[in-house]
């Protein structure tokens, strides 16, 4: 993508949230979830949400998924309100989602049933190649480790040419060094697809080593507290002062500064 076309794509506003409020009502008690939640993000943005566990980082993300419907507010994509899942908007959720009794080729085609079988060749083989994949197309996820599980997942989610990705903790059940092999391989596939990603993590250092901004969400009944630009180049230097200076603000804003 040329410079001029990527400023001018980065500088539409692709989602917006406004005013969601969510209430959850089980046996007559009600549970009040995220309170006056306002964000915006722009097309190709790469967003992390962060905040303390329960604070309903996922219940957003079902929202602008389409998942789920708001007590009051609107999530609008490309200026229209969401009212159910749209095949432009991908999910990865937390826990792997491939598909046992698919090979590798099967996971990554199986939503391209709308397309020509030259063009599910050309995507499976485009995608196997970009995500490392290239020589298990026949193997079962079974036959997989974690990390390359993973890959599928991220690979079979793109393969359908989504306008966003919209990934819950995705990297949190695999150990510290794949999930460090996995920041960099999406930060990767990001920078050469450029589709609009919305990152749910509880892991500041994932956060500021993949964001261009990071929301962060307070304690239940949640509202975005402060959204952070890390104005940091990639690849980014975890020792460099800026990175800290950054990691240590928000910790500051979930009242972590002085237990790490």
């Amino acid at each position: 993508m040329a410079p001029l076309e990527a400023a001018e794509k980065s500088a539409r506003t692709k989602l917006s949230v406004e005013h969601i409020h969510m209430v959850f009502s089980h046996d007559g008690k009600t549970t009040p979830v995220l309170n006056d939640v306002n964000l915006e993000v722009s097309e190709g943005e790469f967003l992390c949400i962060v905040g303390p566990s329960g604070c309903g980082k996922s219940t957003l993300l079902s929202m602008i998924a389409g998942f789920l419907s708001p007590t009051s507010g609107a999530v609008r994509i490309d200026g229209n309100v969401v009212a159910r899942p749209d095949p432009r908007r991908i999910f990865v959720f937390q826990e792997r989602g491939v598909f046992p009794w698919l090979t590798v080729e099967g996971n990554i085609e199986f939503g391209l049933f709308n397309v020509s079988k030259a063009e599910r060749a050309r995507r499976v083989a485009h995608y196997i190649q970009m995500v490392g994949l290239k020589g298990f197309e026949r193997a079962y996820p079974a036959e997989l480790s974690g990390g390359m599980k993973q890959r599928l997942e991220v690979a079979r989610a793109l393969a359908v040419n989504p306008d966003m990705l919209l990934l819950d903790e995705p990297f949190g059940a695999l150990d510290s060094i794949t999930r460090l092999v996995m920041r960099g391989e999406l930060l990767r596939i990001w920078r050469e697809e450029r589709n609009t990603v919305i990152f749910v993590t509880h892991d500041i250092d994932e956060a500021v080593q993949l964001a261009d901004r990071v929301a962060v969400m307070s304690d239940r009944p949640s509202r975005i507290q402060q959204v952070m630009n890390i104005d940091i180049p990639h690849p980014r230097d975890i020792s460099a002062s800026r990175y800290l200076e950054l990691r240590n603000a928000i910790l500051e804003q979930l009242g972590l500064a002085h237990q790490i």
